[in-house]
């Protein structure tokens, strides 16, 4: 489990160590080799505090790829992506999209969970590009392995990720990127919709994002 050292902290003076994560990556390898080797990755920081790094879930084959952001504290704790609150959200989605979450490949664009601490609770940070960058290797090597039709970058981290820029959500959602060798589609990441207390916007925002997910869906079938 963590210690007391809040994840990305580094002493005093000192650059944090991002060498990247292609040393760690195993060439050519199927998504279960990955998956393997991912728990030796020491390609950022963010290894020393988290839990374990969080690979991936759901079919090595599937046509559709969604990639959040980064593990949260339950994600962090469990090994799993998706499994708390913005994981539920996202089956929501996923149901009303007509869409069987056993058939999505879930991954996040970085594998381990960047906290600060605040008493005994671990609160969410969001990666830096630093953080993004040294990660690539690994959701470069998943999708050559699982070669899906189409992408769903889940939030501006994922988008950047994914694309290798900068995105704007709200300039880009719901669009569908042509690319090779697959295809790309932009939309906010389900964690937004839990921010959002009044029941309307939630309602319409879900809607949204349902939609983006039909759409999705409609190009990789």
């Amino acid at each position: 489990m963590p210690g007391s050292t809040t994840a990305g902290s580094t002493t005093a003076g000192t650059k944090p160590a991002r060498p990247g994560a292609e040393k760690w990556v195993p060439a050519s390898a199927d998504v279960e080799s990955l998956a393997r080797a991912v728990h030796d990755c020491r390609g950022c920081e963010l290894w020393g505090p988290a839990t374990q790094a969080v690979f991936s879930s759901g079919p090595a084959d599937a046509a559709l790829v969604l990639v959040g952001e980064q593990p949260g504290d339950r994600e962090d704790r469990e090994g799993e992506p998706f499994v708390g609150p913005a994981g539920r959200v996202l089956a929501d989605a996923l149901h009303a999209a007509d869409l069987d979450p056993d058939e999505v490949y879930l991954t996040n664009a970085v594998k381990h969970f960047r906290f600060t601490e605040r008493g005994k609770r671990r609160l969410h940070k969001t990666p830096d590009v630093a953080h993004i960058r040294a990660c690539v290797p690994w959701l470069e090597a998943e999708l050559a392995a699982v070669r899906p039709r189409v992408v769903v970058a889940l939030g501006a981290t994922a988008g950047r990720a994914v694309l290798g820029r900068p995105v704007r959500i709200g300039a880009e959602r719901g669009q569908l990127l042509d690319g090779e060798p697959h295809d790309v589609l932009i939309t906010t990441h389900p964690s937004a919709l839990l921010r959002l207390r009044d029941r309307a916007e939630f309602g319409a925002t879900f809607d949204a994002f349902v939609a983006d997910l039909r759409t999705a869906a409609d190009a990789a079938a």
